[in-house]
């Protein structure tokens, strides 16, 4: 037994060091993405700024655009999966129900989000930056020749580091993946996630010389006596997520009928559309974080209200076609604007301080994101972590969860879950069939809980061969009953990860 104890002991002491391996180079990866994306964008507003003065040169701007989400809807074409945000393919992968090669996705992600989202496209570095520290997990689990299991785990730890690594948030990052990627809080991914994260952030932070992406200074809590604001605005952040999904799901049909461009060119319809909008208002492209710093000082509700209409009108014709981009910082940054407009509205009716209104600007974005995402404990988290106030807990928490629930109650679904579902094929199961793991949570009120292992209907060759119960581990038989809170090792062919992992989810539903 004492022998077993220090083989796992050592096992978990490699996986740790090959995580930080994972956050070394992901941070590299991220870092010189994000340094490129922001040298690229300044480069084009530049260009932008010297056409006023010579208009034959906007002609020239509006050619290289061109050319940039051409040469970035080839590298789509080519691999396919190296397209939109990335964070889908994660999703797909870490279910079993998605099998890819991480260098050529890797390289072709990397060189089409620097030109399509450098060049001002409503486009997020998150989503790509999950992905991109996701095939870096991919490769380094391939180079120590890691398990399975432990393959997985490095793949959930790039993407975490990826996300540290472009937002600077760690926390964040590790809590995203455990919450809305692997749907799984075990302490083995979290503790791994969380280690590779902070060693990306530390990368991008002293190598690079980056700072978090929205370092908000607020300094007014915001009084109990308005709370009831902060439900309305939860409310309202729930409904016009809701809207969002809806669009954003459904305007891919829109190119689906234009006959005259296959589509690896779609790229060109919201090139043709930036040309006019970075010529005339360069301010409000690409993801945003710029401008979700400068919302304190717009004041006029009407101005606020067509920056809102023209970025979740964009951000959906830009997403949809295709082009490596992400919508995560695009959330955020139509999250803000509905804050400010909320804000600003509530100010003019004289029920609402000027100054708090960056208050709700902050808790809006986490709103938003909660209701789009449906991750509200990440939200939290992330928002919380990027203004670096620990404060405004009870607020964001508030905004957070009102917009969850409404959006709930429209009928809204985890935007990323509905778009991996989207893109599944049959190919993507096409497994060689060799023995595998799957961890599995067991949750309070689960159909699984309070049940002898013998009285569930468990998949097709699945095997339980470990129940972790806090720190035991229990070599189960028939008769064992199963826990909330119990942690499941199960052993299944490498062939039907992706339907056991669907027939387990179904498990975790609640009762009737």
């Amino acid at each position: 037994m004492e022998s077993e104890d220090r083989q796992t002991r050592k096992s978990n002491l490699r996986l740790l060091f090959e995580a930080l391996v994972v956050g070394l180079v992901a941070g590299i990866v991220v870092g010189s993405f994000r340094w490129l994306i922001g040298q690229t964008l300044a480069m084009w507003q530049k260009g932008y700024q010297a056409a006023h003065a010579n208009p034959l040169l906007l002609w020239f701007l509006a050619g290289g655009v061109l050319a940039s989400v051409i040469v970035a809807g080839f590298l789509v074409k080519q691999q396919p999966h190296a397209g939109g945000s990335g964070i889908p393919e994660v999703e797909l992968q870490l279910q079993g129900k998605l099998q890819l090669a991480w260098w050529p996705v890797l390289w072709r992600k990397f060189i089409g989000g620097v030109l399509s989202i450098g060049s001002g496209l409503f486009l997020g570095r998150e989503g790509p930056s999950i992905q991109l520290g996701s095939t870096v997990g991919q490769g380094v689990a391939q180079g120590f020749k890691a398990s399975k299991s432990d393959s997985r785990v490095l793949l959930a730890t790039g993407a975490a580091s990826g996300l540290s690594a472009a937002f600077g948030a760690p926390l964040g990052g590790a809590m995203f993946i455990v919450e809305e990627v692997f749907h799984n809080f075990s302490p083995r991914v979290w503790l791994n996630a969380l280690a590779g994260a902070i060693m990306a952030n530390f990368v991008v932070s002293n190598v690079f010389g980056q700072t978090p992406v929205l370092a908000i200074d607020y300094k007014h809590s915001f009084p109990i006596l308005q709370y009831w604001q902060l439900l309305l605005l939860g409310a309202f952040l729930g409904l016009i997520g809701r809207f969002y999904q809806w669009g954003l799901l459904n305007f891919s049909h829109v190119y689906q009928k234009i006959p005259v461009l296959p589509r690896w060119l779609h790229g060109i319809i919201p090139a043709l559309i930036l040309v006019p909008v970075m010529y005339y208002l360069p301010g409000y492209v690409g993801g945003g974080n710029n401008l979700i710093l400068s919302l304190n000082q717009i004041h006029a509700v009407n101005i606020l209200v067509l920056i809102f209409l023209l970025r979740i009108s964009f951000s959906i014709v830009s997403y949809d076609s295709g082009l490596p981009g992400g919508i995560f910082l695009p959330i955020l940054t139509m999250g803000a604007l509905l804050g400010a407009v909320y804000g600003q509205y509530m100010v003019d009716l004289g029920l609402l301080d000027q100054k708090l209104v960056v208050n709700l600007i902050i808790f809006s974005m986490a709103g938003l994101f909660s209701a789009i995402v449906r991750s509200p404990f990440t939200a939290i988290m992330l928002i919380a972590e990027m203004v670096g106030s620990l404060l405004h807990l009870m607020p964001l928490a508030v905004v957070s969860v009102v917009a969850y629930v409404v959006n709930e109650l429209l009928g809204g679904v985890p935007i990323y879950e509905s778009l991996a579902g989207r893109m599944q094929t049959k190919e993507d199961n096409d497994y060689v069939g060799e023995a595998d793991q799957l961890t599995v949570s067991i949750y309070e009120g689960s159909q699984l809980a309070d049940h002898q292992v013998k009285d569930i209907a468990w998949p097709d060759r699945t095997l339980v061969r470990v129940i972790h119960r806090g720190q035991k581990d229990i070599i189960p038989d028939g008769n064992t009953k199963l826990l909330a809170g119990d942690l499941l090792v199960l052993e299944i062919d490498e062939n039907q990860r992706g339907l056991v992992y669907d027939k387990m989810a179904s498990l975790q539903e609640a009762k009737e």
